[in-house]
């Protein structure tokens, strides 16, 4: 994957499968460490240790429909070529924590991407879940709560156009006005 917040993505996909009902992401990018952190923390179903333990290995997944699981080892290659670090918790009932770690201004660490949209799609396409975002640097601070803005809604859902498109404003303007990278 060539931007980060597609791999964010694929982990909250993965979490949706899981049977998640509230997936965390957190961005943070510190310049006087010179790194970039993404934490994504979900609820779900969780990996028992054999999984857990072959997780960066593209021939080790639960998926039935394909003996291939690239996502997390892609997502390890990405941060191991920028001097970074990928590091996966879990346990059967308890959930996953997915903390990526990459070397901030290393000339091979990914783009973001479009994390706005990657969210507005993970709030949208999945409202019977609860998705939060965190953006920290240096520049500020941002955070995201699909329930909040759901119960601001009053029913109306987060896929109807007009909402859609302020949910894309918001969510850029305020990860624009908290993380600078690209």
């Amino acid at each position: 994957m060539r931007e980060i917040s597609l791999h964010i993505l694929d982990i909250a996909e993965n979490a949706i499968r899981a049977g998640a009902s509230r997936i965390g992401i957190e961005v943070e990018a510190d310049r006087q460490s010179d790194t970039l952190t993404v934490t994504v923390r979900d609820d779900g179903c969780g990996m028992p240790p054999e999984i857990l333990a072959g997780v960066k290995d593209p021939f080790v997944t639960t998926r039935t429909e394909r003996r291939v699981g690239l996502g997390l080892p892609l997502l390890a290659a990405n941060c191991e070529a920028t001097g970074g670090s990928l590091d996966v918790q879990s346990r059967p009932g308890g959930g996953t924590t997915v903390k990526a770690v990459f070397g901030l201004s290393h000339i091979d660490r990914p783009p973001m991407g479009a994390l706005h949209e990657t969210i507005r799609a993970l709030a949208a396409g999945n409202v019977d879940r609860r998705v939060t975002l965190r953006v920290r640097s240096e520049k500020g601070e941002f955070e995201f709560d699909s329930d909040t803005v759901k119960a601001a809604l009053d029913g109306v859902p987060l896929s109807s156009p007009p909402v859609a498109e302020w949910l894309k404003e918001h969510l850029q303007e305020g990860i624009a006005g908290a993380l600078e990278l690209d």
